[in-house]
C-alpha cells in the first residue's frame, strides 16, 4: 500500500483565488492529475516542504 501524499505541507500546494480553491502548481500529466484528484499521490517526487522561514534563515 502506497502511503498518501500530504499536499497541505506541500509548497507546491497554493491557493487559487480565480477558481477559489487549492491547486499543484506543477505540470502534472493525465496519470498523475488522476493520483492527485484521487487522493493516492504517495511519494510525490514534486513534493517540497512549506517552509515559510528559509528564507529568512539564508539571509542571516
Amino acid at each position: 500500500m502506497s502511503k498518501k501524499a500530504n499536499c497541505e505541507c506541500c509548497g507546491n500546494y497554493v491557493y487559487d483565488e480565480e477558481y477559489g480553491y487549492y491547486i499543484c502548481e506543477m505540470d502534472l500529466d493525465e496519470d498523475e492529475m488522476l493520483r492527485f484528484l484521487n487522493g493516492t499521490f504517495g511519494n510525490c517526487p514534486y513534493f517540497q516542504y512549506q517552509d515559510e522561514y528559509r528564507i529568512v534563515r539564508r539571509q542571516m
